[in-house]
């Protein structure tokens, strides 16, 4: 069965990319999330990891109709988290330097080439390219987590996207905000994670993705949640006054009958000894039920039960 993560993914390689520029946009983000640049006999290219299966065939289908260039399979490791096998993939040539330096991975400097930190500014120029990019980081780095249903928790909602330094991070967070997504920047261990923890930002998170059967999902569940929410706090609600009322109720029968053990209840007054005799009646009945038989308001059933509980406390033995 798949994670809400890879049904998000599915969902984004299952609508392919029209223009070229944000099929580069989408690539550079997959391999700043999950690859590095490698250099191997001279050469410059680049290396790829990745669990997913139609992402795998994504990439791979863009790399080679768009920028003709081809991924060797290079290595599978059993992913004991996941329980998967990570693939990983190498791309390494003139092709492959001519894409890092397109998407502004890589940058011409007077010893050759450099690796470049931040997000080029021209590869996400456009706001389509910018929605590209937001894919392509998702499908390298990112994850997302909802909260079991069934429970009762106002946490558990987890958005996240991992990059392997802050600068890239940083940029990224800077990218969110132009579709007003406002995302907090983490360090862990030796990576940067930019994630969001509310489920209306991560509403918002995937409808720029286009996830919109995930985005469905995740309104139902926030919907049954909040229903179950409400109903727990309703029935603690109901679990609170009925222990407050069982409480009054015990301190004004043992009030009663330290005044019958004293004075004696004749000693009341008619409108004191008509509510003492109703309660001793019925222990367990509610104010407004002592009130409704008595015939009298429930403010006055208070009143009168706080003088009853005044004399029981001036005896002196309560």
């Amino acid at each position: 069965m798949l994670n809400f993560t890879e049904e998000i993914k599915n969902e984004i390689t299952s609508a392919p990319l029209e223009g070229r520029c944000c099929k580069l946009a989408l690539i550079s983000a997959f391999i700043r999330t999950s690859g590095s640049v490698i250099s191997k006999n001279g050469e410059y290219g680049f290396e790829v990891v990745t669990e997913n299966e139609s992402t795998a065939e994504f990439i791979s289908d863009i790399l080679e109709s768009t920028f003709n260039l081809h991924l060797i399979v290079t290595g599978a490791k059993f992913d004991v988290m996941s329980g998967r096998d990570k693939l990983t993939f190498e791309c390494l040539g003139k092709n492959a330097l001519k894409l890092l330096m397109e998407a502004g991975i890589l940058v011409e400097s007077a010893d050759g080439v450099m690796l470049n930190l931040g997000i080029e500014e021209s590869v996400t120029e456009k706001d389509c390219c910018k929605t590209a990019y937001l894919k392509g980081a998702f499908l390298g780095g990112g994850s997302c987590t909802l909260p079991e249903e069934g429970t009762y928790s106002r946490t558990g909602y987890h958005f996240e996207i991992v990059f392997y330094n802050k600068l890239t991070a940083s940029d990224f967070c800077a990218l969110l905000c132009d579709f007003e997504i406002l995302a907090k920047l983490v360090a862990r261990k030796e990576s940067a994670v930019v994630y969001v923890k509310s489920k209306e930002v991560i509403s918002d998170v995937l409808n720029v993705l286009s996830a919109y059967s995930c985005l469905d999902k995740l309104n139902r569940l926030v919907e049954l949640k909040d229903k179950t929410n409400n109903a727990n706090r309703v029935n603690n609600c109901s679990v609170s006054n009925i222990d407050k009322t069982v409480t009054a109720s015990v301190n004004q029968v043992r009030a009663i009958e330290i005044i019958s053990g004293t004075i004696g209840l004749q000693s009341l007054d008619k409108m004191l000894f008509d509510v003492a005799e109703a309660r001793l009646a019925d222990k367990n009945a509610s104010m407004q039920e002592l009130s409704d038989r008595l015939n009298i308001s429930k403010s006055c059933i208070n009143h009168r039960m706080r003088k009853i509980l005044e004399l029981a406390k001036s005896l002196g033995r309560d």
